[in-house]
């Protein structure tokens, strides 16, 4: 039998699926969203409706966009540098990439990486489409940004394989040391990357 009303044991369900939240904290929100205002339970519904109704896909890159636009700001600026292309495994990775104001160039989202114990294939992700864009050529250097995890690495390692048949460098995000960390704390795999990718003090 249940002992909470039925819209607020749907809504910590709800909340509950979401990454990140377990139970404790789905009926946190859940209580703390009761108790709020009105004003703020129809603004996040209509924003979560919003997310859904009012977005897509860029055509070319495949990041988040407004439903009204078929390419992205980013692949239709022309201030960027269009012989630089970035990929990336999701469409926050973007977001972290462009706060550090050190990239120019564009962007291709994977929307995930291979993983054969969850069953994703090469054709589950836009690498078709990677390769397609590389292929009409204008890219000097293709960067591949995607996370240092077991998912990452073999993504990395099969996109490497699958562009060196076209004439563009081919290049992975440096992997190491975190700024501020100490040797003693870093563990084995962050510490032989670190040593791989040593670099010239000059």
């Amino acid at each position: 039998m249940r002992t909470l009303p039925e819209p607020v044991q749907n809504l910590i369900d709800a909340l509950s699926r979401l990454p990140g939240i377990g139970p404790k904290t789905a009926s946190r929100l859940a209580f703390y969203l009761l108790r709020a205002p009105e004003e703020l339970s129809q603004s996040l519904s209509h924003a979560l409706i919003g997310i859904k109704q009012e977005t897509g896909l860029c055509e070319i890159c495949f990041n988040i966009t407004h439903k009204d636009s078929k390419i992205c700001e980013v692949c239709a600026s022309d201030q960027r540098d269009h012989s630089t292309l970035c990929v990336v495994e999701e469409p926050l990775d973007v977001l972290a990439i462009e706060k550090t104001d050190g990239f120019n160039g564009l962007y291709h989202v994977l929307h995930g990486v291979l993983s054969p114990i969850e069953g994703i294939k090469p054709d589950d992700l836009k690498i078709r489409e990677l390769s397609e864009r590389i292929q009409k050529g204008g890219f000097k250097e293709v960067i591949l940004a995607t996370n240092p995890s077991m998912e990452g690495d073999a993504t990395a390692m099969y996109l490497h394989e699958r562009l060196s048949e076209f004439n563009v460098r081919v290049t992975r995000l440096a992997l190491g040391l975190p700024v501020g960390g100490d040797l003693e704390y870093a563990d084995q795999s962050t510490l032989l990357r670190a040593l791989a990718g040593r670099q010239n003090l000059d």
